[in-house]
């Protein structure tokens, strides 16, 4: 049993065993051990009960936000923070949209109030999200076939969307591409969602195997769950193109798959909301059954404010009512209703012709910059390197990621040298990158592609 010893004597004594006589004790409450400063060593032991939680291990640091943490410890001025998504100025500072700024002002004009709001969420905020992502004159939309309930950004939207699947979709397997989001993965584990994997990634080109891709699909178990990324695939940057995407859709409806899309990036990924919808809208086009994640992180920038929707696509108006009645009973118990703040933001913005159109011109600002430092990557990497390497996929790949192919060893020399802090697939987040680091950035590509096996 673990003990402590205290030394005020010659021998070892229990608290209890100490004598009145041989302390000259303090007022009532004092400690009488600070009274005893004659004796040159007594010693105490005091027994510790060992904790419940000793069963309990340390966790391994999460490989996405423990970057972060490495990258604040770094003190080189030259050091990258290219591991997290979120969006970044010219300067490296974060940015709070100005139509997001707007739209606050106006709920402290409003006075809104702070009440709960219901298990599924802001009205105002389900009617738009759900008008975004489809289109406010879609027949799934007129006809009362989506079962929209607000999340907790995608992650939250993602995990109601398991928990479903668990309870009425037992033993269906959730086919997840390789690579993924890091989070995906954890999600249907807590939810005890069995799943595999689908190529798509090809290391030889760094582009899509598509080949591969499809051919997963169909081996998959029919009704399979399909996870897809409706744009910016995280963490390649490489989508289908539009008649690969009519492909995919053809071999999900053969097999009698569900699509289950996740959409985190729409209109930050293009700088078009229509475009980047456009997976996602040809699904609803052939009348499929489907659930799409969404969030609000990126495209607004409310990354605390927890902000996003699951919405499931259903082939009738009555089956919507019935999966979001069940949806709300799992909600329920998990966190009881959504925050408010980052709905009515949403809800603002979108609701208001003056302020949707600002947020627009926000969005394509924001893709631009992005697109502009990989245009700046991809020229800095050409001029630089001399060993005839194509480093064409960097202008191919789409979002704020961009797979540049470096393996671990490789990945690992881009941070203990040149202090470059990335996730350990090879990930960069072009979102951490400005202009004037692009050189630096290529030179640490360079050398860790060239000189590190």
């Amino acid at each position: 049993m673990a003990s402590s010893m205290l030394s005020l004597g010659s021998t070892s004594l229990l608290p209890r065993e100490i004598s009145k006589d041989k302390l000259k004790l303090g007022t009532s409450g004092s400690n009488p051990f600070l009274k005893a400063k004659s004796f040159s060593r007594v010693t105490m032991t005091v027994a510790v009960k060992p904790s419940r939680f000793e069963g309990i291990t340390m966790a391994p640091p999460d490989p996405i936000l423990g970057v972060s943490e490495a990258f604040k410890a770094d003190t080189n001025e030259m050091k990258l923070n290219l591991g997290v998504g979120a969006y970044r100025t010219e300067e490296l500072q974060p940015y709070v949209l100005n139509v997001v700024k707007k739209a606050e002002n106006l709920m402290l004009e409003r006075g809104d109030n702070k009440e709960y709001l219901p298990i599924e969420g802001l009205a105002a905020f389900n009617k738009a999200t759900a008008e975004l992502l489809f289109g406010a004159g879609h027949p799934v939309i007129k006809e009362q076939r989506v079962a929209t309930i607000q999340g907790l950004s995608g992650t939250g939207s993602l995990r109601l969307a398991a928990a479903l699947i668990e309870r009425y979709f037992p033993g269906a397997k959730v086919v997840i591409s390789s690579p993924t989001w890091g989070n995906h993965k954890n999600i249907f584990n807590d939810a005890k969602v069995p799943w595999s994997e689908y190529r798509y990634y090809d290391p030889k080109t760094i582009g899509l195997d598509f080949e591969g891709m499809i051919s997963d699909i169909k081996e998959a178990p029919e009704g399979s769950f399909i996870l897809l990324h409706g744009c910016a695939h995280n963490p390649t940057g490489i989508d289908p193109t539009p008649e690969q995407w009519v492909k995919i859709a053809d071999v999900i409806q053969e097999k009698n798959h569900i699509p289950f899309f996740d959409v985190a990036y729409q209109g930050f990924a293009s700088g078009s909301l229509d475009e980047d919808a456009a997976s996602v809208r040809l699904f609803a086009e052939r009348g499929m059954e489907f659930f799409v994640a969404q969030s609000y992180s990126k495209n607004l920038g409310l990354y605390a404010e927890r902000i996003g929707a699951i919405n499931v696509v259903c082939s009738s108006a009555d089956a919507a009512t019935r999966v979001k009645s069940q949806l709300k009973r799992i909600a329920r118990p998990m966190y009881s209703n959504p925050p408010v703040h980052g709905a009515r933001i949403v809800a603002n913005v979108v609701g208001d012709a003056t302020m949707f159109g600002e947020w627009k011109a926000e969005m394509e600002m924001m893709a631009g910059r992005i697109k502009t430092v990989r245009q700046e990557l991809y020229d800095s990497l050409v001029s630089k390197d001399k060993s005839g390497k194509d480093w064409s996929f960097i202008l191919k790949q789409i979002g704020m990621f961009s797979f540049t192919g470096l393996n671990k060893a490789q990945s690992d020399n881009m941070t203990d040298k040149w202090h470059v802090y990335m996730t350990k697939d090879g990930r960069i987040s072009l979102a951490g990158l400005s202009m004037a680091k692009c050189e630096y950035l290529a030179d640490a590509i360079i050398d860790s592609y060239h000189n590190v096996s």
